[in-house]
C-alpha cells in the first residue's frame, strides 16, 4: 500500500523536506552573475527567473532569515537585498544539481508553465501597473511553486492528473482526492502560507478555494460583449468593482491563462480567462487574445526547451486540436483483476523501492502484466556477459523453465538487449521479423501477434518482456493498460537502482 500522506497537514510536513533539483548549467550561470560586481540588482533578478526553483529557494531563505522585517519579500530585488549576494551565491552552491535532461520532466514542465505565466503577467498587466512590475514578476513566477516539490517527489501523480483531467476530462477535484486525498488548491494554499509566499499568491488560492463566488460573478459580467453594459453592471456592484481591480488578481489571471492555454488555445477554460483579463483591463476580447498569443511566442523564444510542451506550438494547429486527446480508459481482464492490477502498479511506483531484491520486483512485474489478461508471457534477463537471455519468470508457457536464448547470434535480440526499446510483430510484418527470432521463441509463441519490450535504467537493459498479446486494433484499452504497466515497471527498476545501499558494519 502507498505511504503517501492524505491530509493537508501531513502533505505540508512531507513536502517541506523536498529539495528541488536545478539544472547544473543554470546554477553555474547564476553563481557567476552573483559574483560579477558589474551587474545591477535588477539585472541579477532578471537572470534569476531562468530558474524558478532557485528563485523559490532564495525567497524562502529571505523570509525565514528576516522574519523580524514583517511582510514577506514581494520582489526578487527585495529577496536579494535581504539575503545578500554572497549568501545567495552560497545557497545556490548548496542546491542539488543535475544535467537539465535528467531533471524530473513534470518539474521542468511546471516551471515552463510558470515562466509563461510570468511573461503573460508582465506583458498584459505590467504597463498599466508599472509601479508593481517587480511584484507581478515574482508572484506570477511562483504561483505554482507549491506544486513543484510534489512533481519532484511524485512525478507519476502529475502525469496521471494530466492524463485524466486534461486528456480524459475527469473532474479535477475527484482525481485529486483519489491521488492526494485532498484538493490540490487547498494543499497549495497551505504550502503558500507555510513558505510565506507573497500575499497575492496566498490570496489567489484562498479565492479559488473559499470565495469562488466573486470569480463567478465577475465571469458572468465578462461573458457579455457590450463594454458599456459591462461597465454599468460593475457600477451597480461597487464591491465587485473594487475587488476586480485589485492588482493581486493579475497573478491569478496570468496563471489561469497559462494553465488553460497549456492544454488548448480554443478551449472553454482559455476563453474564460481571456474574457476575465479583458474585463480587468477594460479592453476588447480580441485585443487580449491577440496580445496573449504574441506573448506566448515571445516566451517560447526565451524559455522553450527540447522535450517540453510550450503553448506557442499550439498556435499553428487547426481549431479543435488538443495536445492531450481523450484516450480509452485503462481496462484489464475483469473488475476483480482491475483492483489487483492497480495495487500491483502502486507497489511498483512506491518510493522508496518496495523491493529488497530484483527477483521480487520481477515477480511483481509478472503479476501486473498477467492482470492485464495476457495468455502467455516470458520475462528474460541478460547474463553477466550479455551473451544469453535467461528466463526469469513466465506465464502460460509450460516449456519455458530453463530456457536460454542466444543473444549474440540474433541481432534483433541484441538490439533489444542493447538499449531499452520495443518491437510489435503482427501479420503485416511477421514475414520480415519472425525469421530473425530464435527457433525456441517461435515455437513457444505461435500466435502472429507478439510484443517484445526491453526495460531498464538509463541505457542499461535489465529485463526483456515477450508477450503473446492477441491485441486487436478495435480494442486499444488493453494496450493502454500494458503501456501503463511497462511504465510502472521501468520506474520501479529506476527506483530500485537508486535505492540507498546499507553501509557495511
Amino acid at each position: 500500500m502507498s505511504s503517501r500522506p492524505n491530509t493537508v497537514e501531513d502533505w505540508v510536513k512531507h513536502l517541506e523536506g523536498v529539495r528541488l533539483p536545478v539544472a547544473t548549467a543554470t546554477a553555474e550561470r547564476l553563481r557567476r552573475a552573483l559574483a560579477d560586481g558589474r551587474l545591477a540588482l535588477h539585472e541579477i533578478a532578471e537572470r534569476l527567473c531562468e530558474s524558478p526553483p532557485l528563485a523559490l529557494a532564495l525567497l524562502r531563505e529571505a523570509n525565514r532569515g528576516h522574519a523580524s522585517l514583517g511582510d514577506p519579500a514581494a520582489s526578487l530585488e527585495a529577496v536579494l537585498g535581504r539575503v545578500g549576494l554572497g549568501p545567495a551565491e552560497y545557497l545556490i552552491a548548496r542546491q542539488p544539481t543535475l544535467p537539465e535532461e535528467r531533471l524530473p520532466r513534470p518539474l521542468r514542465q511546471l516551471c515552463l508553465v510558470s515562466q509563461h505565466a510570468m511573461t503573460l503577467g508582465l506583458g498584459l498587466f505590467g504597463v498599466p501597473l508599472a509601479r508593481l512590475w517587480p511584484d507581478i514578476r515574482l508572484a506570477a513566477l511562483l504561483f505554482l511553486a507549491p506544486l513543484w516539490p510534489l512533481a519532484t517527489r511524485y512525478p507519476e501523480l502529475f502525469e496521471e492528473w494530466e492524463r485524466r483531467v486534461l486528456g480524459e476530462g475527469e473532474p479535477a477535484l475527484k482525481v485529486e482526492r483519489e491521488l492526494l486525498g485532498v484538493p490540490a488548491i487547498r494543499l497549495c494554499q497551505a504550502l503558500a502560507r507555510h513558505w510565506q509566499l507573497p500575499e497575492w499568491i496566498v490570496e489567489g488560492y484562498r479565492l479559488l478555494d473559499q470565495d469562488r463566488r466573486q470569480l463567478v460573478r465577475a465571469l458572468h459580467i465578462a461573458h457579455g460583449d457590450d463594454p458599456l453594459e459591462q461597465q454599468q453592471r460593475l457600477d451597480d456592484d461597487p464591491n465587485l468593482r473594487r475587488w476586480l481591480t485589485h492588482p493581486g488578481n493579475t497573478i491569478l489571471l496570468a496563471n489561469g491563462l497559462a494553465l488553460a492555454s497549456h492544454h488548448a488555445w480554443d478551449g472553454s477554460h482559455t476563453l474564460r480567462w481571456q474574457r476575465f483579463s479583458a474585463l480587468y483591463l477594460q479592453l476588447p476580447l480580441a485585443r487580449v487574445q491577440s496580445r496573449s498569443h504574441e506573448l506566448a511566442v515571445q516566451d517560447a523564444q526565451r524559455h522553450a526547451r527540447p522535450g517540453l510542451w510550450h503553448p506557442a506550438e499550439g498556435l499553428v494547429w487547426p481549431p479543435g486540436e488538443r495536445r492531450l486527446k481523450p484516450v480509452p480508459r485503462v481496462q484489464v481482464a475483469s473488475e476483480s483483476q482491475a483492483q489487483r492490477w492497480r495495487g500491483l502498479c502502486e507497489q511498483l511506483l512506491h518510493t522508496p523501492s518496495a523491493f529488497a531484491t530484483l527477483p521480487q520486483l520481477f515477480d511483481c512485474a509478472r503479476q501486473a502484466l498477467v492482470a492485464c489478461g495476457l495468455p502467455r508471457l516470458l520475462l528474460l534477463t541478460p547474463d553477466r556477459n550479455g551473451q544469453k537471455g535467461n528466463v526469469q519468470l513466465h506465464h502460460g508457457l509450460d516449456d519455458a523453465p530453463g530456457l536460454q536464448l542466444d543473444i549474440a547470434s540474433h541481432p534483433l535480440l541484441a538490439k533489444l538487449f542493447g538499449s531499452p526499446g520495443q518491437l510489435r510483430i503482427d501479420d503485416g510484418n511477421r514475414a520480415r521479423f519472425a525469421p530473425h527470432l530464435p527457433a525456441d521463441l517461435r515455437r513457444l509463441f505461435s500466435n502472429e501477434r507478439l510484443w517484445l519490450r526491453s526495460l531498464g535504467f538509463g541505457e542499461r537493459v535489465v529485463l526483456l518482456a515477450i508477450l503473446d498479446s492477441e491485441l486487436q486494433p478495435a480494442d486499444p484499452r488493453r494496450t493502454a493498460a500494458l503501456d501503463k504497466t511497462f511504465t510502472c515497471i521501468e520506474r520501479a527498476i529506476g527506483t530500485f537502482a537508486n535505492r540507498p545501499r546499507a553501509r557495511p558494519a
